[in-house]
């Protein structure tokens, strides 16, 4: 019987144990997707304790704790409600996540961050709460201490074309910063234009901009000159939440129109609005190719399934779900007309539903190209799907259909300094995977050369494929190097 979550962990063979050791484990971080706020990065923010830590902002154990039975005040806070309180109702909820991701990561970090190899219950929960603490109080476990003991060399976060960056602009000055932090272009409230967020983002991004937008070229206008500003700041990755797909083949004049009547206050048809972010969106990609941007898209979520939750919380905070709609003709729709004009851009493709890994495999292999590796990529395992047989799932059918070899490798999407060691549960599932293979005769046990493709999926493939540039000071300005 193996030891719970020892050196060795989820290696369940000699060439997997080579592989993440002699390869994997020292390899930097790419975290080229996550939900971090660069606020806290630039002012280098200290938590008071774990639960500040831990499950301020994470939907993942607000979740699980609700279906343990927690009281909603002790899940996302409430009158009269301690942070320990709050921390003692995790630590009754653990054990029940026993076979849920978060019981191995949750251990991960503990044992990773701050030496604590204790098992997370109710018992041992003054324990855990006492040592933690102790270190957060002390030196080194600020938020730049925690992504430098990750040993993280990039962090790409997701931001609004109407935000200012001023916080991004704060981190590149700062010649202390040894981790390079780059924003990444995230329009989504200027396609949702059926929400109630449309209007006050127009105003918003009017606000940046410095001017009106009357009309749709005016908003054309103004994307295009928030993606420059971003590109001159370091950003070389865009990001779409696409629940659904649109692909309705549209003019100019008809999103024009279309536009307007959302100006006017006018109701905006789903035909309508298909029509919009179709013409919108492959605008979108055109800009990015001509910046050699990288381009995500995020499918297939269900977003806040709960009404009432939704009205009480708002949005991400534990209600949403996998959607099940149909992908392939839209996408494929999208990929092809950007595409026949020459102008498809580096893409990332990611689904929510596990039923799409195989559709997702195929179209990428009908769009690759351009003398780039992996131009188009099936992204990583996504969020309900980042479990270990969700993250094998996703490798078999890249490998299966494409180059598992030009893999981009692992994210954390998350919105926690604690979970980079996400990656080494990533790199530890891939090393046992390729393991496998070898013991069971189906790959050369060929240690070198398995372990170069280890590292190209762990870092190197991320490094190339997004070809981050280092950001140099004009002025005062934060300019991307040439």
């Amino acid at each position: 019987m193996k030891p719970f979550m020892d050196e060795d962990f989820l290696l369940t063979n000699s060439t997997a144990i080579r592989l993440y050791h002699d390869y994997a484990a020292k390899m930097p971080i790419i975290d080229y997707h996550c939900h971090l706020d660069p606020r806290e990065i630039a002012e280098n923010k200290r938590f008071k304790n774990l639960t500040e830590a831990w499950l301020y902002g994470d939907h993942y154990k607000w979740r699980a704790m609700r279906t343990n039975g927690i009281p909603e005040a002790y899940v996302t806070g409430g009158p009269g409600i301690s942070d320990y309180d709050r921390f003692l109702a995790w630590a009754r909820t653990v054990p029940a996540t026993l076979g849920n991701p978060l019981y191995h990561w949750s251990h991960l970090e503990l044992r990773r961050l701050f030496g604590i190899n204790e098992i997370i219950c109710e018992a041992n929960a003054a324990t855990i709460w006492e040592k933690t603490n102790a270190c957060f109080a002390g030196e080194g476990y600020a938020v730049r201490d925690l992504i430098r003991k990750n040993n993280v060399k990039v962090i790409c976060t997701t931001d609004d074309p109407a935000d200012t960056l001023e916080h991004h602009a704060v981190i590149a000055l700062d010649k202390g910063m040894d981790t390079q932090v780059f924003p990444s272009f995230r329009p989504d409230k200027a396609l949702n234009i059926r929400q109630e967020t449309f209007l006050p983002w127009i105003a918003r991004l009017e606000a940046v901009c410095g001017h009106r937008i009357a009309d749709y070229d005016a908003l054309l206008q103004a994307l295009e000159t928030r993606i420059l500003y971003f590109h001159a700041r370091g950003c070389r990755i865009s990001d779409h939440a696409l629940d659904e797909v649109p692909f309705v083949e549209t003019s100019h004049e008809e999103a024009a129109a279309i536009f307007a009547k959302a100006l006017n206050r006018e109701p905006i048809s789903l035909d309508e609005e298909r029509k919009y972010k179709t013409y919108t969106l492959l605008q979108l990609g055109r800009w990015y190719h001509r910046q050699n941007w990288a381009m995500q898209l995020h499918m297939h979520a269900s977003r806040n399934n709960n009404s009432r939750m939704f009205a009480k919380l708002g949005p991400d905070t534990g209600f949403d779900s996998m959607r099940d709609g149909r992908l392939a003709d839209a996408l494929v729709g999208l990929l092809n007309a950007w595409d026949k004009d020459g102008l498809l851009p580096r893409t990332i493709l990611y689904s929510l539903n596990p039923k799409d890994n195989d559709v997702l495999a195929s179209i990428i292999g009908s769009f690759q190209g351009d003398g780039i590796p992996g131009k188009i990529q099936f992204g990583s395992a996504w969020w309900f799907n980042d479990t270990k047989y969700g993250m094998i799932e996703q490798m078999t059918s890249l490998a299966n259909m494409g180059l598992l070899s030009r893999f981009v490798g692992m994210l954390t999407d998350s919105r926690s300094f604690l979970s980079f060691t996400r990656h080494e549960y990533f790199r530890r599932i891939l090393c046992n995977m390729l393991g496998e293979w070898v013991e069971q005769g189906e790959a050369p046990n060929d240690l070198p050369w398995l372990g170069g493709i280890v590292q190209d999926i762990c870092y190197h493939n991320a490094e190339r494929y997004f070809g981050f540039e280092p950001v140099v000071t004009q002025g005062g300005t934060r300019v991307a190097s040439t």
